[in-house]
């Protein structure tokens, strides 16, 4: 196995990685946005007004996607596994 395809085998995990959160931390972001123009519009400075809802928007979040985020963690193992002579040279 040379350096050139462990950089590679890395690069792909670390990618795979990135696009497997980003359905999760997109609606974070987003719903920490919105809850903090809430609070700078209310003046509420409750600890639990900021942490339940984007706790519940990520957790519905992470629910809706995981169907596809299954599919292609799926795809990338079974992409990983199925080519595994290569690696074992």
């Amino acid at each position: 196995m040379t350096p050139d395809s462990v950089v590679q085998l890395l690069r792909d995990a670390l990618m795979m990685a990135f696009w497997l959160s980003v359905p999760a931390l997109a609606v974070g972001f987003a719903a920490s946005v919105v809850i903090s123009l809430a609070q700078i519009l209310t003046s509420i400075q409750d600890a639990t007004f900021n942490t339940v809802p984007r706790l519940a928007a990520v957790l519905g979040a992470l629910v809706l996607a995981m169907p596809w985020i299954l599919q292609k963690a799926l795809t990338y193992t079974i992409a990983l596994l199925g080519g595994f002579s290569r690696y074992a040279r």
